[in-house]
């Protein structure tokens, strides 16, 4: 007599070792992602680098380090596509863990540049990759809820990092961010390929990852485009608000110094909140667009708090920073649209190059934040920036697509 084996129940799908190992994947992604920000002033001092060095040497360091992610965003991606998810997550964690042990050792600004671009590249694959491999593998009521988790779990890695570097010396900082990637290795051994995946990589007639391909059809490069004007605004209030909140505290007459680092880590508190929160929110309002319009919304009103509410010590401004994060913890529910946006063959492809094309645009960001500053005050210079960010951002949520409930198992033609 055969026995039928009982269903799995929603706690065994969303607590299942790849949604696990996909979330502590993003966290070190995070840790090492924002390391270098937190770390630039002591790492360049003790290499005898004076102020002005460590100001422009920090900046061609960064810059190096954001190309490496948008080279590296493709690169995964179209490896995710041909190759399968696993592949991304085992061959970008282990070229960030090797860079960043590697940063541990630098004794120049120059080979400090290269190895932040390597782990750049290495970066740039965590985060699509792992929430591809998570939407297609939990079913479809589930998913919302999974990639939240994933990135809320994911972003708590930055709180981690600012307080290892308050404990340890910046090189420490580095082997510890490195070693906790090389661990990960481990997990991730029993984590079993997305099983859609698995169907297309015997379909030999189908094209795979190709990158281009997003740009020869106009109803996929519109659905392309649109998924990274969703993101504008998050990385308006990281980019702009946050790191350059010292100069927004001066502009409003905030007499104790403000901290970008303690700025940026308030934000990434509520950031991780607001994506476990969107999760449920999109689950329970069945929209995935709703709940990244309302979020994106909140975050337009407190945009207007931090710049024009008369903030007038940094406990307020840091609890602004705090709300800021929570309103861009749609940033889970805009990569997952991005993930279900697009074909098998696409997939990872899309959700990969996504994320990192909108954290390249954070270079054109502070340019106009530097340029409209030669006319304008701080103040109604960081607004102006983000009036261009929000307006794009509601344009493109409330045009494109509405995907919850959307079967993956499809092809980009």
């Amino acid at each position: 007599m055969t026995t039928l084996s009982a269903p799995r129940s929603d706690a065994s799908h969303l607590f299942s070792a790849p949604v696990i190992v996909a979330a502590l994947g993003y966290f070190v992604d995070i840790y090492d992602l924002l390391l270098f920000g937190i770390v630039r002033l002591p790492s360049l001092a003790s290499l005898g680098l004076n102020d002005t060095e460590i100001s422009l040497t920090g900046a061609s360091i960064l810059n190096w380090q954001m190309t490496g992610l948008l080279l590296g965003g493709i690169l995964w991606g179209v490896l995710g596509d041909k190759k399968g998810r696993l592949s991304v997550l085992f061959g970008s964690i282990l070229t960030y863990s090797l860079a960043n042990i590697a940063c541990g050792f630098v004794q120049d600004a120059d080979t400090y540049k290269v190895l932040r671009f390597i782990a750049g590249v290495g970066l740039a694959g965590e985060l699509g990759a792992g929430i591809t491999l998570v939407s297609e593998i939990l079913p479809k009521h589930l998913r919302a809820i999974g990639t939240s988790l994933v990135a809320g779990i994911g972003l708590l890695g930055a709180v981690v990092a600012y307080f290892t570097v308050e404990y340890f010396s910046w090189r420490y900082a580095y082997f510890i961010g490195g070693g906790l990637g090389i661990s990960l290795l481990l997990l991730r051994l029993g984590v079993f390929e997305s099983g859609i995946f698995k169907d297309l990589k015997n379909q030999e007639h189908v094209q795979k990852g190709n990158f281009f391909s997003l740009f020869t059809n106009k109803n996929r490069l519109s659905r392309y485009l649109k998924c990274i004007g969703i993101g504008l605004p998050t990385w308006f209030v990281i980019g702009i608000l946050s790191t350059f909140s010292n100069e927004f505290g001066s502009a409003l007459g905030i007499t104790e110094p403000v901290k970008p680092g303690l700025s940026i880590m308030w934000c990434y508190v509520g950031l991780s909140i607001g994506d476990l929160c969107s999760g449920f929110l999109s689950h329970w309002l069945k929209s995935r667009k709703k709940a990244v319009l309302y979020l994106m919304i909140f975050t337009l009103l407190f945009s207007g708090v931090f710049l024009y509410a008369g903030i007038n010590n940094v406990s307020q401004l840091y609890t602004v920073a705090g709300l800021l994060g929570f309103g861009i913890g749609y940033w889970a529910m805009f990569v997952t649209i991005g993930a279900e946006q697009f074909g098998t063959n696409l997939r990872a492809t899309a959700a990969t190059t996504i994320p990192n094309m909108v954290r390249g645009t954070v270079v054109l960001m502070t340019t106009l934040f530097a340029a409209f500053k030669d006319s304008f005050s701080v103040i109604n210079s960081g607004a102006l920036v983000g009036l261009i960010c929000f307006a794009i951002g509601l344009f493109c949520i409330i045009t494109i697509p509405e995907t919850h409930g959307r079967d993956l198992d499809f092809l980009e033609e």
